[in-house]
């Protein structure tokens, strides 16, 4: 628990500062600040050229990614950010359909490896890229599951919260 706290602690404390003002866009209520995704940023109906990045801010800048079932993936994760994997690690992982969200990241917390999906939980996910540090990216090929939607996170202590998305499967 204690280690928790101070994940969060450290979070909140790397969050807050830098406060520039004018290099940020002002809210409005009712706006969007990710980008949906386009169902593959390729024009080659075999595979879906997909790239997704992270940053400092624990913000992935997709929330939804489409496929069609068997279509083959390449998925680049890019950490965009300038922190170190210690500190500000991201991954981005794709969980089974019947695994739960909530359950798999307090899983990951509680292991405290933060160097990516732990062993005892590894059943629980279809596939996950390394964990990246800032300034580093990772590439993974895989094949889409069967038609569903499926949960992508970053299995980073605490970063399932605000770094997950839906993957849509055609």
């Amino acid at each position: 628990m204690k280690k928790l706290i101070l994940i969060f602690a450290a979070a909140l404390v790397i969050s807050c500062g830098n406060n520039k003002k004018d290099e940020k866009p002002e809210m409005q209520i009712g706006t969007q600040t990710q980008e949906k995704a386009t169902p593959t940023e390729s024009s080659d109906d075999a595979v879906a050229n997909i790239t997704i990045t992270g940053n400092d801010e624990m913000k992935f800048n997709k929330s939804e990614i489409h496929v069609k079932a068997g279509q083959k993936v390449k998925l680049t994760l890019k950490h965009i950010g300038k922190l170190d994997k210690n500190v500000m690690g991201h991954d981005w992982a794709l969980l089974k359909k019947d695994a739960d969200m909530d359950a798999v990241g307090k899983a990951a917390a509680l292991d405290g490896d933060k160097e990516g999906v732990p062993d005892d939980i590894k059943d629980k996910f279809i596939v996950y890229t390394k964990m990246l540090g800032g300034g580093e990216s990772d590439t993974i090929e895989f094949d889409a599951p069967p038609a569903g939607t499926y949960t992508f996170i970053c299995t980073f202590p605490a970063h399932y919260m605000t770094m997950n998305g839906k993957f849509i499967v055609d």
